[in-house]
């Protein structure tokens, strides 16, 4: 089973959850309705999509808990529409990592935020296996303290992406 955060459990992925997850633009959806509900409209606009193509990936994403409908509202010209809102639930669901849409989506984000406002590093590691797993385990308890504190919904929104693998640049001795 999975590891236990205040009432959030982080398990793994059913079939269609880490289906629904392995798109970049259904991410990048989700990142888009976290702090505010948007109509299927308002997320074609945002993603610069066609609404049915929107239209098709919110359906997913509501099916899977991912995203949720809320009351119907009068969007323009007084048109019924649906705002749709982020559950949370992708935090506490363990995708399979061989998927390139985490990477897709932060490339498509990142591709869209001033420069001057971007920060990237990256760094190589030579641990022994208990030093990596305490760096993993060191690195997720920040990410969890960040992710459990209370959203200040007049913030500036900022996104992190975190990918650790092994490094093939280089030539392992045998």
């Amino acid at each position: 089973m999975g590891e236990r955060h205040g009432d959030q459990e982080h398990r793994d992925a059913t079939e269609a959850e880490a289906k629904a997850l392995a798109s970049g633009v259904r991410l990048r959806i989700l990142r888009a309705t976290l702090d505010e509900p948007l109509s299927n409209r308002e997320i074609a606009q945002t993603l610069d999509l066609k609404p049915a193509t929107a239209l098709h990936h919110v359906r997913t994403l509501v099916d899977t808990g991912f995203l949720e409908a809320l009351e119907p509202r009068r969007g323009r010209r007084g048109a019924r529409e649906i705002p749709y809102r982020a559950t949370g639930k992708s935090w506490f669901t363990n995708a399979p990592a061989s998927s390139a849409s985490m990477l897709e989506a932060f490339l498509a984000e990142v591709s869209r935020a001033p420069t001057e406002n971007q920060g990237m590093t990256r760094m190589s590691l030579r641990l022994p296996d208990e030093q990596l797993e305490e760096f993993r385990e060191r690195l997720f308890e920040l990410l969890q303290e960040f992710h459990d504190r209370p959203r200040d919904p007049q913030a500036q929104p900022w996104s992190l992406f975190v990918a650790l693998h092994p490094d093939t640049s280089q030539r392992r001795s045998t």
